[in-house]
């Protein structure tokens, strides 16, 4: 009897240090990258100068030590201030689609990415119509057989080349409209200018605005400096032939010019502030022709010298 419960213990002993020894199922642990957040998707519009992508990033491997913006794809590749911070201001951009990627790093080397989007719309079509009274940038000047001539408060614009008490007159028209609130920057869509016929005509056959066998003439863009009140036939400033609008001859005594496409003009005077107006000439002159048009000073507000331009800022 004794000898048996000596040969269990023995036998539960060896189970249990046995038992004891096994080894332990091992820990597994789990390491995962950040958690980044890159921000909304936006929608902005021209002309704002600029826009903020605001991004941030968690992470369980002790913290966030580094972030990197970066352009995925877009129309131009716009300036990002702060590439390394998880806020920054981007600028240098035009219309179109955007799309940046956010990278976060944390103190255990593991790297997280998530991306946003921006839509950056077109300015708005914006409408400018001048049709300024007694503009002080207008002025009717020419030249009387070698004596320089010059009104800057004549209610007309001309175009002519007459004889005066048998001396030969030439007349041309200088105009300038204020286009100073149209940024350096803006595309011109369209330009059209309208020049009324003078209902009573101060010059040529002073009946019809327009007569003679060749009164075909220009308008062109002044490209030099000059004012209303210093203007002369040999002081006058240069004109550009590149961009000039050629205007036929007619043979009806009132016609207007209705809508004369100028844009390439006053897209040249936009850029760099290069805006010295228009110069209305005959394109031959030589006696007897005349085209004659409404001044600002014109007694009907509704006749002015009238410029539309649409542009996008």
């Amino acid at each position: 009897m004794k000898l048996t419960l000596r040969y269990s213990f023995l036998i539960f002993g060896v189970f249990s240090i046995l038992s004891s020894c096994q080894k332990d199922p091992e820990t597994i642990i789990s390491i995962s990258p950040p958690v980044v957040d890159a921000g909304n998707s936006q929608t902005i519009q021209l002309p704002a100068a600029s826009f903020t992508l605001t991004g941030s990033a968690t992470t369980h491997n002790g913290r966030i030590t580094a972030y990197l913006w970066s352009l995925i794809s877009g129309p131009n590749v716009p300036i990002i201030a702060s590439p390394g911070s998880p806020v920054t201001l981007v600028t240098g951009f035009i219309a179109g689609n955007y799309k940046f990627q956010l990278m976060a790093v944390d103190s255990a080397g593991l790297t997280g990415v998530d991306t946003t989007s921006v839509l950056v719309n077109p300015s708005p079509i914006q409408t400018l119509t001048l049709q300024p009274t007694n503009n002080i940038n207008e002025v009717h000047f020419g030249v009387i057989g070698s004596t320089p001539v010059a009104d800057p408060f004549a209610p007309e614009l001309v175009a002519a080349a007459w004889t005066t008490g048998g001396a030969l007159t030439l007349y041309r028209g200088a105009f300038k409209f204020d286009l100073s609130s149209i940024p350096s920057t803006a595309t011109i869509l369209s330009a059209r200018l309208t020049l009324y016929s003078n209902p009573t005509p101060l010059n040529g056959d002073q009946i019809n605005a327009n007569s003679g066998p060749n009164n075909a003439m220009y308008i062109s863009r002044i490209t030099g400096g000059w004012t209303a009140a210093t203007m002369n036939w040999f002081t006058q400033p240069p004109v550009s032939a590149t961009d000039q609008v050629s205007i036929a001859h007619t043979s009806q005594p009132f016609l207007d010019l209705t809508d004369v496409d100028v844009k390439n003009m006053v897209a040249a005077m936009v850029v760099g502030n290069n805006n010295y107006g228009f110069m209305i000439r005959l394109q031959n002159e030589t006696i007897y022709n005349d085209r004659d048009f409404c001044g600002s000073r014109y007694s009907n507000a509704a006749k002015h010298p009238k410029l539309v331009i649409t542009y996008q800022p």
